[in-house]
């Protein structure tokens, strides 16, 4: 599988996953120096060869040929949570096919302090070059968890102690309203639908994030964004 952009490819070659390196020619002299810190053997090509592979220009000049992405049993985002000493703060995408977003709410999820994101098999973007670069490298630093049962996994979590949040514009309550100092399972749901019926009847509350009349709707990736903020204010981070 080749990934392309220089956060997803830096990334995996400080994991160790790369097997080779492709380089556009005439790219900044410190791009090869961190290829050259980092150990990785690069062949320079032309640029338009690098277009030609990848179906795309957004490539940043550089691109690798990894393993398949690995996702992780859930019990890996428990054992992070652990290992940090914190509360469990897990992200559960319902209905996110899109690759951007699919990315850009692992990065999200990263950056603010979740354990891992969870999705269902049949409804969620995979982890395709497109989400890998949305997601800055963060899909190769976070446990990424697909499972069959999305509601079915939401029953599972709450038998061990979590509480789960499902993010929804007809919530009763705003993040202001909410708990966040107890082990946490934060739903978001498809911006065109929402949340499935069953994925809602599994939630301990609904709340919805105050926006104003005219703007209608967030981008999902942009709600989930402001939602894991409110849980780190709420649990005293930032």
């Amino acid at each position: 599988m080749w990934i392309y952009g220089r956060n997803p490819v830096l990334e995996a070659l400080k994991e160790g996953r790369v097997r080779r390196v492709l380089v556009a020619r005439g790219v900044e002299a410190w791009l090869l120096r961190e290829l050259e810190r980092l150990g990785a053997e690069y062949t320079l090509v032309p640029r338009i060869e690098l277009d030609t592979l990848l179906r795309t220009t957004h490539h940043q000049g550089l691109a690798a040929e990894v393993e398949e992405p690995r996702y992780a049993p859930l019990e890996e985002a428990f054992f992070l949570a652990e290992a940090r000493k914190e509360l469990p703060l897990l992200v559960f995408l319902d209905g996110i096919t899109d690759p951007r977003n699919y990315g850009a709410m692992i990065r999200s999820a990263l950056a603010l302090g979740a354990h891992g994101v969870v999705s269902e098999e049949r409804r969620s973007a995979p982890l395709s070059p497109l989400a890998l670069k949305a997601s800055a490298g963060a899909a190769l630093k976070l446990p990424v968890v697909k499972v069959k049962n999305l509601p079915r996994t939401l029953e599972e979590v709450k038998k061990r102690g979590l509480w789960v949040y499902g993010l929804d514009v007809r919530g009763g309550k705003t993040p202001k309203e909410l708990d966040f100092q107890r082990p946490l399972a934060l739903v978001v749901g498809s911006e065109g639908e929402g949340m499935r019926r069953l994925v809602r009847e599994a939630c301990d509350e609904l709340f919805r994030i105050p926006i104003r009349e005219e703007a209608e709707s967030l981008n999902a990736s942009v709600a989930l964004g402001i939602a894991l903020y409110a849980v780190a204010l709420g649990r005293g981070v930032g």
